[in-house]
């Protein structure tokens, strides 16, 4: 009784309550594509939540609207009980890419928040002075940008972040764009600063791809799919401070969330877009009725033929986990890989182990044109490989501009989406012989064995 009583005072203490949040991007037809969708989540204070996800999930969208710097299309966004409506005052954001002013000092740059915020100078000088000491920056404050390495550069940024003395903090892979032993650095210090209460956050939400950041740094760790993204898992990590990377409970944690990331079903958590609609109005749902492309993944075809070699050679198994620290890969790089391995029916992962399939060992045994032939083969099974072998066929010359395919695909995903998934299409069919693509014209052609090879009355049709 005692423990409902107080999770629901807990409850009621949300710092950030988001209730059903989805959020959709219009494309030139109007139909809009789903990014986030019924987002449920509360942020206490005291907590520490780390946001994990593939890349593409919508995890820097939803920090986002979190901050009040976009607007949900659906939902609700409550901080201390009351709806956020433009950017979030008691929440402060460390960018990834540093973000500072090339022109403007690090005081300078530091203060910028509370010129925003019509400080007095005399007591914005003297804030900002304290926190280039806190996070050890002392005696470059005349500094410019250009003058610091990409260590410095980021304390800069968190400094500024901390100078609004910002009650939520909230960090966009702030640690991903530093060599490894400055981002080790500055995550143990900013850890210390959190750990120690020299910093006035009362809650911090970082977005992150690195498994082993989430569980080194935070008290509670959550998992979103993509396509669109819903959470999976919401994992508390109570780990004792400071935790040791070697100690057991620590791997098996690591190795936990491991087989979340890399082990949600697709076919079961991605519902079909026709029929899923129970989250959106109903005057958005004929948008939802037609046919949508789905997305493959971004791997390379060398860099899957080597992780397949390394596999079998092991025996035809092996925990991505392991695999990914000994080749130093986080999910984000290593889950494409076994995502387009998975797409080929070359393996299968199964809790967070890699399993070569039959048709697996075939491919690692063939030579190159062995190899070919089997990508060539499941890539006649993948729409979107189906749309560009129809087009070609069909056409009189058998060519079509990139554009063309570039206008469709757009329908479908986000500009820069589109842009990646054809770039990715044209990689794998021209590895696989299944059409060329001409890099002066920007044409995807078909040449004489290939155009008798696939007649347009044998071409599978969309179910």
């Amino acid at each position: 009784m005692a423990s409902g009583l107080k999770k629901a005072a807990q409850k009621n203490d949300a710092l950030v309550r988001l209730l059903g949040v989805t959020k959709m991007y219009k494309q030139p037809d109007n139909y809009d594509i789903r990014v986030l969708d019924d987002i449920t989540l509360d942020i206490q204070p005291a907590e520490f939540i780390a946001l994990l996800g593939p890349s593409g999930s919508g995890k820097s969208t939803l920090l986002r609207i979190i901050t009040g710097l976009a607007a949900p299309s659906y939902g609700t966004v409550l901080y201390r009980g009351r709806p956020i409506e433009g950017p979030n005052p008691r929440a402060a954001m460390v960018f990834q890419s540093f973000a500072l002013y090339p022109w403007l000092t690090v005081q300078q740059n530091v203060e910028l928040g509370l010129v925003a915020k019509g400080v007095e100078p005399e007591v914005r000088r003297k804030r900002a002075i304290e926190l280039i000491d806190v996070i050890g920056l002392n005696g470059y404050e005349d500094a410019f940008p250009k003058e610091l390495s990409g260590g410095m550069r980021q304390r800069v940024g968190f400094a500024r972040a901390l100078a609004v003395d910002p009650e939520l903090l909230c960090m966009d892979e702030p640690f991903s764009a530093l060599d490894f032993l400055t981002a080790e650095n500055l995550r143990s210090e900013l850890l210390d600063l959190w750990l120690e209460s020299k910093i006035p956050t009362r809650a911090v939400l970082m977005v992150t791809h690195g498994i082993e950041e989430a569980v080194y740094m935070a008290d509670r760790i959550i998992v979103l799919s993509k396509n669109p993204a819903r959470i999976v898992a919401d994992l508390e990590n109570s780990l004792p401070y400071p935790r040791n990377r070697k100690a057991p409970e620590f791997v098996q944690m690591v190795d936990q969330v491991y087989k979340i990331v890399t082990g949600w079903d697709d076919e079961e958590e991605e519902e079909d877009l026709t029929t899923a609609t129970s989250a959106i109005p109903s005057d958005a749902q004929e948008l939802e009725e037609r046919p949508r492309l789905k997305p493959i993944p971004y791997g390379h075809i060398s860099m899957l033929s080597g992780l397949m070699e390394l596999v079998l050679d092991r025996g035809g198994h092996d925990d991505l986990y392991r695999l990914g620290a000994e080749l130093f890969l986080e999910v984000d790089d290593l889950l494409p890989v076994t995502e387009t391995a998975e797409l080929f029916h070359l393996a299968e992962v199964k809790e967070g182990d890699l399993f070569i399939t039959d048709l697996g060992r075939t491919f690692v045994e063939g030579d190159i044109n062995d190899r070919k032939a089997i990508i060539r083969e499941q890539l006649r099974d993948i729409p979107i490989f189906r749309l560009i072998q129809r087009v070609l066929v069909t056409k009189a010359n058998h060519a079509m501009n990139k554009e063309f395919f570039t206008d469709i695909l757009e329908e479908h995903f986000s500009v820069e989406e589109a842009e990646r998934q054809l770039t990715t299409a044209i990689n794998w069919g021209r590895y696989a012989d299944l059409f060329h693509y001409d890099t002066d014209t920007e044409q995807l052609y078909l040449d004489e064995d290939q155009t008798e090879e696939r007649q347009p009355e044998e071409l599978p049709q969309e179910s």
